[in-house]
């Protein structure tokens, strides 16, 4: 189960996700479903399209399925999927 504490260890395709803070501001309140993961990207369904999201130059809010919301850093998340599932972080 995905806990607020590990979030940055599982995998995030299916979890909803609105930007909370971004360089590019136009996308700032964007809200989907993450569809697709690569190292420095997040492809996101919204209700306009699939949208490609730079992960270090966003503050992403994701939905729990236990409801609770968590803010997390975009450069935590830069990594293979693959790879960051197995990678340690220090206590975020």
């Amino acid at each position: 189960m995905i806990t607020p504490e590990d979030i940055v260890r599982h995998e995030l395709i299916g979890l909803e996700v609105t930007v909370s803070e971004c360089t590019n501001k136009q996308l700032v309140g964007l809200k989907g479903r993450i569809v697709d993961e690569s190292r420095n990207m997040l492809k996101i369904e919204t209700q306009k399209g699939e949208k490609s999201l730079v992960k270090e130059q966003c503050v992403f809010s994701f939905l729990l399925p236990s409801g609770k919301r968590v803010k997390v850093q975009g450069s935590l998340l830069v990594a293979r999927p693959e790879d960051r599932v197995k990678k340690r972080h220090k206590r975020w």
